[in-house]
């Protein structure tokens, strides 16, 4: 057995470890990212360190909200942040914890939602120059509306239906 390691791979504590030894869970995730039971069929994650042309980015990304999969959007704008050149590391990390809100937003985590929606839309607000065709503004104004609602209780049963258009 090789250190670390029990039954399953998992490491002791019930983490999944990879090959270099960093967390990372190999349970099966719903729509929202949460961890299902192992063996239970969840939806295909997203892989992890993708470089895209920013276009490709965005394309991905609205692909997955359209489909109500905004944890996985989350994802493609992480890889973007990661990859991508300096200067537009806060706007995709804006991008994603937008995405990250209305994930939140859907598993009914309102602080966490309103929380990361504001925050998400400051970051992409002060960004303030125009990027890759998207709607800056009208993201903004989208996220700052959501957080309003849900913070007065109103409920996101469908992601899709909330989700933003990412595209001016």
């Amino acid at each position: 057995m090789e250190h670390g390691k029990g039954a399953g791979g998992a490491a002791r504590g019930g983490r999944d470890r990879d090959a270099g030894g960093r967390a990372r869970s190999a349970r099966p995730r719903d729509g929202l990212g949460r961890p299902l039971p192992y063996g239970a069929r969840g939806v295909a994650r997203q892989p992890e360190g993708v470089v895209r042309a920013p276009a490709e980015s965005v394309a991905e990304a609205q692909r997955l909200l359209d489909a109500g999969l905004p944890f996985h959007a989350h994802e493609v704008f992480e890889d973007a942040w990661k990859s991508g050149p300096d200067q537009e590391r806060p706007l995709w990390r804006g991008l994603a914890q937008l995405a990250v809100g209305l994930t939140h937003a859907a598993r009914g985590n309102t602080k966490g939602a309103q929380r990361l929606l504001l925050r998400g839309a400051a970051v992409v607000e002060a960004y303030g120059r125009p990027a890759h065709g998207l709607d800056l503004p009208g993201l903004t104004a989208w996220a700052r509306g959501l957080a309003d609602r849900v913070g007065a209780g109103g409920q996101v049963g469908d992601p899709a239906a909330e989700a933003p258009r990412l595209l001016g």
